[in-house]
Order: C-alpha cells, then structure tokens, then sequence
C-alpha cells in the first residue's frame, strides 16, 4: 500500500526543509520531496515533522514508581528498594499489561522504537519459568500491541553488589534477575530469535552488562563476546558510572573505574552504549571516544534520583555518539529529554548553546544505539518512521520550526507513524485510553502496600 503525507514543516538530513511530500510504501520512505504543494489524496500532517524518536533506555515495570518514591527524601538505594518491592509482585501477565501500557504511553510522546534493559527475566523466588523467557516475551507482545519496535537488551546481572573484598551473592528481590552466571545466561537468550533471523518483524536482540557491580570481572567477555559473534554486532548496553558509589568500589576492588575495567575486559567498543555516563573521569571520557562508543543520557531519571549531570559536551568532543532514554520513567517525553540535555549543560556550565537543536535531534533519533541504523531519518530507502509536532499550541505558537525541540512537549505530539503504520492520529494511540490502561496495569500492584 502507497501512501503519501504532506508537511508544511519537516527536519530533514540536510535541515528544515519546507512544503516536504514523502511518499511511504512497504514500511519505507520512497520519496521525500520539497517545495511540493500538497496533492489531492494526500495525508495532511499538522505542525513540524521530525523522525521517529528512540528511546534507547527503559526499565518499563518502573513505570509503577511515578509520584511513589518521593516521601521522607532518601537516596538512590532508597528509591531502589521501593523499585525491588514492585519488581517481586510482577509475573509474566501482569507484565505484559504494564508494559502495554507503558509503551503506548511512549507511543503518545513520539517513540517510534525503545531499548528495554530487561532483567526481571524468573520468578520471585529465582525459579525459571516453564519458558525461560516468559518474561521477555511479555515485553515482545506489548511492544507489538503498542506499535513500537523493540530493543530486548537481555541483561547479564548475577551479583548483588561490589565491595573491597568481591561481589555479593544475589539475595531477596535480585533472585529473579539472576541466571548463575554468565554461561547460563548466554544458554537461556542464544537461541532467541529477532527480526534479524526469522524472529518477529518488530523485535531486534541484543545484549546488556547490568553494571560492574552485577557482574564479576571474570564474566564480562562472556556476555561482550556474545554480542559480537554474527556477521553484525548486536547493540550491548550497560549502566555505567551512574553513581559515585560504584566507581568507590570498582577502584577499591580493582583499582580501575567502571570505564577502565571495560577496557581491561575488552568489552569497549563501537556497539556499546555506555548509559548514564555520569562520573566519569577525562581518562574515561577518552576511552569511550576513542571507540567511537555511544553514551545514553536519561536527564529526567537522572535529576529524579539526584545521579548528577553527565558529561555530555565532553563526550561528544571525544568522538562519543549521544543517545537519550526515559529509563524509569518519571517522565516519558524524549523532546523533554534532548532539552533537558541542553539545559543540564547550560547549568553546568553557565552557557548557553552548548548542543544545537540538530544535536538534540540527533540525539532524540539515534536507532542506530539500539540496532535500528536504518531509522531516525525522513530520507528514501529509511524506515517510515514519523511524528508530527503541532505548532500552535499554548506551548509551540510562534515557535521557529528549527528549534520546536525547545518548546513542544510529549503533549503536542499529534500524529505518529512507525514503519508506514499510523501508530497515533489527533493525539490519541490506536489501543484507546492509555491513561485507562496504565490505571489498570499499576493499580493492582500497590494493593495493600
């Protein structure tokens, strides 16, 4: 089926362009023409169109924690242990409705594709389910409910925690996270199969280190090497760096950094997207350029849970490609994220300008950090992803349409295609009322807490 849209406003490869015809067929741009007036037939599309964007880090069941974790002040560990309380009442349906719903949510805010970090993969008590993966294929069907592409990064996380003296076995809540070791966690996901190798259409596999403090040393390459066997790397993802605490006991039980043990392991490289990136040190900034690795910012989680603010502009510097994610998603609006990039550097540094609309854009766009290299841009031969942002709006009117990054918000997104199928039109997601849904997927989870 062909399809035309027409755009007053569109961002293009090579800029703003205007009066912008692109022609969709077979899940792809076929044609992207300017100064085209607009044909009988064609599909209007209000406002500014910009690519798809890609949420390149969630955590979908934290969606349960919004407006929950704020009482009496704490920390990080505080707010992780409200995370644990949630994670231990999930099972694989009541999974697969959170996270529906949760991926709608992103649907409605311009999210085309998402990089889900999975690692609630067994039951509470760390016993596998009859299909190992049960938990993961919650997250493949909600995906595909939503009308979202989907990133499983399988997570290797087999230790509690990092100390002086080794790692922790895994205890309480983390039972469920765990596989043994990271043998037995390459055993249970080597076999599943993603749109790359007869699997679903809408699902790419690939692979996450959960933290230095998760894995030991000795088991790094396992799940970095996985990753890498094919003719193509998967993506391979892992937190890094997201708080002081973890560099204090990555150096006291190596005596290098998160980053430098990477290196060491060998795990460093150009499919690898480093997320938070927030303590690290100039000798770390310059080994993830010099692997020309990406860096995943997620300013909304990361002021929520007061990680700091990450050092973006140095990493691009470096040669770093710069991604963005909602992670636990105490706001899910990617336009809210590549912003707040730009006005976390400008507090930092007490400057304006430090990333331009085209690097916020780039950044809110980059599929290509979740395996997805032929999307995040409205040119020929490109997935036909889309979203129209309206620009007359109590938020957008009057707004340059070269930098509607800095005034739209999730809530001016009016119409989303992804790979050629209309996914949101007025602002409302093809499953109905995801406010409903989200209502209905949380609620049972703080009965009686």
């Amino acid at each position: 089926m062909r399809t035309a849209y027409h755009a007053s406003s569109a961002h293009l490869p090579g800029g703003p362009g205007h009066d912008v015809r692109l022609t969709v067929e077979g899940g792809r741009f076929t044609e992207v023409s300017t100064g085209i007036p607009a044909r009988p037939g064609d599909r209007r599309l209000p406002g500014v169109v910009v690519p798809g964007l890609a949420n390149a880090h969630s955590h979908a069941f934290h969606r349960a924690l919004r407006g929950r974790t704020h009482d009496g002040g704490g920390t990080f560990w505080t707010w992780r242990e409200r995370m644990y309380a949630v994670a231990a009442r999930l099972d694989p349906d009541s999974y697969l409705a959170l996270a529906r719903a949760t991926y709608a949510e992103m649907a409605l805010a311009g999210v085309t594709a998402v990089g889900e970090f999975h690692y609630l993969h067994h039951a509470p008590d760390g016993r596998r389910y009859a299909d190992p993966n049960a938990m993961g294929e919650a997250l493949v069907a909600a995906a595909a409910d939503a009308g979202l592409r989907l990133t499983l990064l399988d997570t290797c996380y087999v230790a509690g925690g990092l100390g002086a003296h080794g790692h922790a076995p895994l205890e309480g809540p983390q039972l469920r996270f765990g596989d043994g070791d990271a043998q037995a966690w390459r055993s249970r996901v080597e076999d599943r199969r993603d749109a790359g190798d007869g699997g679903p259409a809408h699902l790419r596999v690939g692979a996450a280190i959960h933290s230095v403090r998760a894995v030991p040393r000795d088991q790094l390459s396992t799940v970095a090497g996985w990753a890498r066997e094919g003719a193509e790397p998967r993506p391979l993802h892992v937190h890094l760096s997201e708080q002081p605490a973890e560099n204090e006991a990555c150096l006291a039980a190596h005596g290098l950094t998160p980053t430098g043990l990477l290196e060491a392991e060998g795990v460093l490289g150009p499919e690898l997207t480093a997320v938070h990136a927030t303590h690290l040190t100039a000798a770390d900034v310059r080994l993830l350029g010099g692997h020309r690795a990406w860096a995943c910012f997620c300013p909304t989680t990361e002021r929520d849970l007061a990680d700091g603010i990450g050092p973006a502009v140095a990493l691009r510097d470096a040669g770093v490609r710069l991604s963005l994610g909602s992670d636990q998603h105490a706001v899910i609006d990617l336009v809210e994220e590549a912003r707040a990039l730009e006005m976390h550097e400008r507090l930092a540094s007490l400057r304006r300008g430090r990333l331009t609309p085209a690097d916020l854009l780039g950044a809110a766009t980059a599929h290509g950090s979740i395996g997805w290299s032929d999307a995040g841009r409205l040119e020929v031969g490109a997935r036909a992803d889309l979203v129209a942002l309206r620009d007359d709006t109590v938020r957008t009117a009057g707004s340059d349409p070269a930098q509607i990054l800095l005034s739209a918000t999730a809530a001016d997104v009016d119409t989303v295609v992804a790979d050629g199928a209309v996914v949101v039109e007025g602002g409302r997601h093809r499953l109905g009322d995801v406010g409903r849904l989200l209502v209905d997927a949380i609620t049972p989870l703080w009965k009686d807490s």
